[in-house]
């Protein structure tokens, strides 16, 4: 059989041994290939042959075995076949379900009539033992009825749950836990009435009467004792110490806390045969008790009385006392600080060490209240008394800053920002250009040798502000930082009240605005100058922190703004006086010259009732920005709309001219107070002075020069364009070339002196 493992290389076959196995085959080959391959395939053949023949033994053993392992298999099957059959004839396996579900079902029929029963025990016990804690209620047996309800309340799973491991509970448990319930609320009830009935408040003579026994419906006597144990038992000490307290707070705390001529008297009534006793706590008023300022003697009245509760009412027991610390702590400790130590807090800062007294006695009175367990020995944050105490810097500089802005408010609300018509009438200007006035309300400006006036709420203001920094210097960092923010604030006061207080003065021309104007300017440079003045006092732990120079742009931009406000308010009632003239068209008219008369008598009103109100109270160097600024654009706008016109007829010339005249000869008073450094005398309006104004308002000198050329031949009005005059005072050759054809009529010395206009600007 080896040659059969062998495999066969077709180029041994050929005769060529060097073929490429890329090239085919010729037909000769192919032919040659195919004739060895026979060969080799018949000696294959034989060579297989041989073989099985030299062992045919092995062979048939091997067939035989085969066919025994199949017989092997057909009787299997056979066996298989009969046996299915059988248990087909003979259902043995349903017969074995069926005695398994029976087995089951009656299991599980005991298993419920067992759980039934141990149910209906545990019902028995149940109603059994609610009805026993009834009887011990009525009875007077108020710890053993409470320690029933309370296992009870374990029993029957009391809190909200109807289903246990997914399965709907009996409905008789239901029933069962509003029995409880029922009970339960009997219980509290009583064991409330009782502690009403032990502690009584004799409002009518201020007293409280505690007794050890009280009769509450048919239980007879009953100890206060017994009932407070019994409320701790089903833990309702809350409940029913709630109202006791509350009353306890109301008429004894209260007025032991807010007066100070109170003594407490304790009475304690020796016990009768029944060993029933009372003690009595009474509020006596005396005129004898003077007024502690160290805070012995109020801490002394409360320590009686949180002595009397720890004795008579929680009868010495801690977990009681720690109850009633609970329900009265809070409110108790806000009436200690609002009547007692609030009120010591000193009012000024160099007597805040005398409160040291008063720290010492309440953290006795609070070490007292530890041992009393009235409150937590580990709880820091029922230390209120103490947290106060200590920081007493704190709420000094809290009252002092409060009462600061409160006063800054105050003053920004309540004072009236109209100034009063003398001190208008009194206002006068020095030839330095400073205003006076008789008004005490007049400030110097730190960096401007001007003074102004401010009005009385930022006089008084600046006051506050002023104080509380001086405070701060000498006060210690806490209490120095509360000052100094104090101080930032009543500043910012000032841009939260007043602008929004006087919002419709602001959005009017009068004094008000430039009162306000004073103030921001005022104020903008006095708190430049607060660092400067104060820092090197300040406590080191403010000085790098101490900033004022922010405050002040703002309220400079809320000057600048105000001013704007007002110089666009006079442009506008400016720009709709003039618009009223009709661009002082055919004023050779009776009519037309009527309508423009008026206009210009409209400007010279309105811009003497600014003149007015503002010289007496504006800034020298600011109103007289302001009024140039104003003037320059009034002479401006009519002068624009004078050389416009066109076609003129003589006489409108000469009434254009008369306009320009009255309206410089009317605001002569306003332009006189423009010239600063000059005496009465020499405020004459002479050309030294006309050459100064036409220097501070641009568009004056062109105005005067239009109505020179009104009655100007035509030949001096080139003479004075070449020579350069018309053209310093502000005119374009477009102008000139306008004005000389709205005034001459066409010939030939218009059209030579209108080429010489042209040829000049060129």
């Amino acid at each position: 059989m080896d040659v059969l493992l062998g495999s066969i290389d077709v180029r041994d076959l050929l005769s060529v041994q060097d073929l490429d196995e890329s090239s085919p085959l010729s037909a000769p080959d192919l032919r040659l290939l195919i004739d060895r391959l026979q060969i080799r395939s018949l000696h294959i053949k034989d060579k297989v042959r041989d073989y099985v023949l030299a062992h045919r033994q092995d062979f048939a053993d091997i067939f035989s075995r085969c066919s025994q392992a199949a017989s092997g298999a057909d009787a299997a099957a056979v066996t298989l076949s009969d046996a299915l059959r059988l248990l087909s004839d003979r259902p043995l396996d349903r017969e074995i379900r069926e005695i398994a579900e029976e087995i089951r079902s009656r299991r599980r029929e005991l298993e419920e009539r067992r759980e039934a029963l141990a149910m209906v025990q545990t019902v028995s016990l149940l109603r059994e033992r609610l009805r026993s804690s009834r009887e011990d209620l009525r009875a007077g047996r108020l710890v053993e009825a409470s320690v029933a309800v309370r296992d009870l309340k374990a029993g029957l799973l009391v809190s909200g749950m109807e289903e246990v491991s997914g399965e709907k509970e009996p409905a008789v448990y239901g029933f069962l836990r509003k029995d409880w319930t029922e009970c339960f609320d009997e219980l509290q009830g009583v064991l409330a009435k009782i502690v009403e009935s032990s502690v009584q408040f004799d409002l009518e003579n201020v007293r409280v009467i505690v007794r050890s026994r009280s009769t509450v419906g048919d239980m007879g006597e009953v100890e206060l004792h017994q009932a407070l144990e019994a409320m701790e038992v089903v833990d309702v000490l809350d409940y029913g110490l709630a109202k006791m307290a509350d009353l306890m707070i109301k008429y004894v705390m209260v007025p032991a806390t807010s007066k100070r001529s109170i003594n407490i008297l304790v009475e304690q009534l020796n016990q009768d045969s029944d060993g029933k006793s009372e003690a009595i706590l009474s509020l006596i008023s005396s005129s004898e008790v003077q007024e502690s300022l160290d805070g012995a003697t109020p801490y002394a009245i409360l320590i009686q009385i949180i002595k009397f509760i720890y004795r008579f009412i929680c009868f010495e027991n801690g977990t009681w006392m720690r109850c009633f610390g609970r329900l009265t702590w809070s409110r108790m400790s806000d009436l200690i600080i609002t009547h007692f130590l609030s009120k010591a807090v000193p009012d000024d800062a160099s007597k805040i060490m005398d409160f040291e007294n008063i720290m010492k006695c309440t953290a006795e009175f609070e070490t007292f209240l530890k041992e009393m367990m009235f409150i937590s020995t580990t709880d820091r944050n029922e230390e209120k008394l103490s947290h106060f105490a200590y920081n007493v810097e704190v709420h000094f500089a809290s009252r002092k800053r409060n009462e600061i802005l409160a006063n800054a408010r105050n003053c920004l609300l309540q004072f009236d920002y109209f100034l009063s018509p003398e001190n208008a009438s009194k206002s006068s200007t020095h030839a330095s250009g400073v205003v006076e006035c008789p008004s005490k309300y007049v400030a110097d400006l730190l960096f401007q040798p001007e003074r102004c006036i401010v009005s009385k709420a930022t006089f008084q203001l600046m006051k506050l502000v002023h104080e509380a920094l001086k405070d701060a210097c000498l006060s210690s960092t806490r209490v120095a930082k509360e000052l100094y923010h104090a101080a930032r604030d009543a500043l910012l006061l000032y841009k939260a009240i007043v602008p929004i207080k006087l919002e419709k003065q602001l959005d009017s021309i009068s004094q008000v605005p430039i009162v306000i104007y004073n103030d921001c300017n005022y104020l903008s440079q006095e708190i430049l100058g607060l660092a400067f003045e104060y820092r090197a006092d300040f406590p080191s732990g403010l000085k790098n922190q101490a900033v004022f120079v922010d405050l002040a742009p703002s309220f400079y931009q809320l000057a600048e703004d105000i001013l704007q406000k007002q110089v666009q308010l006079v442009f506008s009632s400016l720009k709709e006086a003039i618009d009223g003239a009709n661009g002082f068209q055919n004023t050779h008219q009776s009519q037309q010259y009527g309508s423009a008369k008026f206009s210009i008598e409209q400007v010279v009103f309105i811009l003497e009732k600014v003149h007015i109100m503002w010289e007496p109270l504006m800034l020298a160097s600011t109103y007289k920005k302001s009024m140039c600024t104003i003037l320059d654009s009034t002479f401006c706008r009519i002068t624009k709309d004078m050389l416009l016109l066109d076609d003129m007829a003589a006489e409108e010339t000469l009434q254009l001219q008369r306009l320009i005249h009255m309206a410089l000869e009317n605001l002569s008073s306003l332009l006189e107070s423009l010239i600063a450094n000059m005496d009465e005398k020499e405020k004459v309006l002479n050309d030294t002075i006309w050459v100064k104004l036409d220097d501070m308002i641009p568009s004056l000198c062109k105005f005067r020069k239009l109505a020179d050329l009104y009655d100007m031949p035509l030949k001096s009005i080139i003479r004075s364009w070449e020579s350069g005059e018309l053209l310093a005072c502000g005119f374009m050759s477009s102008e000139i070339e306008n004005f000389v054809k709205a005034i001459f009529a066409d010939s030939p010395l218009r059209k030579e002196c209108l080429w010489r206009i042209a040829n000049t600007s060129r």
